[in-house]
């Protein structure tokens, strides 16, 4: 099977080959960085390796918008276009950027909101597409996906996560008001970039985190009428085209998965099995005949902290789980963290059995 037939062979709950692979979130540079000392590798060199295991590759457009909305400063710290402001933090292993200012953090009303200078689709060029796409066609045949869809995620970033939880119970109008404009832009994006596809792109990533490590982030109820309906509407115009849709959400979200599936996603992404509730075997016989599966090899707890047994015994378990007849594509459950041992990430590579020393 090419890369493509793999993943859409997989998609639609039919046995494969092998079982298809894919990179997600990556491995983090320390990481990625002490992984090619162990193999005695240049970093050139083990970027070809991994990226040769993956079945699928990331395109997008080309953002041609105003120059001084996005901004970067001296320290590292940038502005992205939503005029959400992110600064590096540093812990004993690596950095990473976190939130530092919410543009929308002091609104107070609705006609603040209406008056906020949102991105445009047109900031955007997608004529690229077709070329990027032609060009990864030159050595293989392979899924495409793009992304991204993340309407709550999006919306918190500007406005703050505390007070967009005190938003969901006592502030609605504000909320709703909010998504539907992250909504309507992520929908006339996405239907851009599906046009210029034109059937190509196979695969659309759309994301929320909606879970945390021990339950939903928020009521179930209140999730189906705040959040769920917004969801609904993009996957509905992603459909359209005939793309199939990849949702990201870490953490425990065991009692969102029938919604999840009626909120019309086709692959559950992530899947961290270290949260409550969260067991494969469970996942797929409740919903195996509906949904299918991306990730599940632990970062959290295998791959930084098992032994190259533990992890290779990981990998053939969910194999043989969520790979049975079909639905599951091979992957960590988010990026490989720095300070994981080298030989448990070459533990993983060898259990895939796609990756060539």
């Amino acid at each position: 099977m090419t890369s493509r037939e793999r993943i859409l062979t997989a998609l639609s709950h039919k046995d494969t080959d092998i079982t298809p692979f894919s990179w997600g979130f990556g491995i983090n540079y320390p990481a990625k960085k002490m992984l090619a000392e162990y193999l005695k590798l240049d970093m050139g060199e083990l970027d070809k390796k991994l990226s040769a295991m993956t079945d699928i590759r990331h395109v997008g457009p080309k953002y041609i918008g105003p120059a001084d909305r996005i901004k970067h400063f001296p320290d590292g710290s940038y502005t992205d276009m939503w005029g959400v402001k992110r600064s590096p933090v540093q812990n004993q292993k690596d950095t990473y950027l976190e939130i530092s200012e919410y543009p929308l953090k002091n609104h107070t009303s609705v006609e603040e909101l209406e008056n906020y200078v949102f991105p445009e689709v047109d900031w955007f060029d997608f004529s690229v597409i077709p070329e990027q796409i032609e060009n990864y066609k030159k050595s293989g045949d392979y899924a495409i996906m793009m992304g991204n869809g993340n309407i709550f995620e999006c919306s918190w970033y500007m406005r703050g996560l505390e007070q967009m939880f005190e938003d969901l119970l006592v502030n609605k109008e504000y909320v709703h008001c909010l998504f539907n404009k992250v909504t309507e832009y992520f929908i006339k994006y996405l239907s851009k970039a599906l046009e210029a596809a034109d059937g190509k792109l196979d695969l659309i990533f759309t994301a929320d985190d909606i879970g945390s490590q021990t339950g939903l982030l928020m009521s179930l109820p209140l999730w189906e009428e705040m959040l769920k309906p917004y969801h609904k509407k993009m996957n509905k115009a992603i459909h359209e085209y005939g793309a199939k849709i990849i949702y990201h959400s870490d953490g425990s979200v065991m009692d969102a998965v029938d919604g999840l599936i009626d909120m019309g996603i086709d692959v559950l992404e992530a899947l961290q099995f270290d949260a409550a509730g969260m067991d494969p075997a469970e996942l797929k016989n409740r919903a195996g005949d509906r949904l299918c599966f991306h990730g599940g090899v632990s970062v959290q707890a295998t791959l930084p902290f098992g032994t190259p047994e533990e992890v290779e015994s990981e990998v053939k378990n969910l194999i043989k789980i969520l790979g049975k007849n079909g639905g599951y594509i091979l992957a960590p459950s988010h990026a490989v963290q720095a300070g994981t041992p080298p030989e448990n990430i070459h533990a993983f590579l060898k259990t895939t059995g796609r990756f060539e020393e």
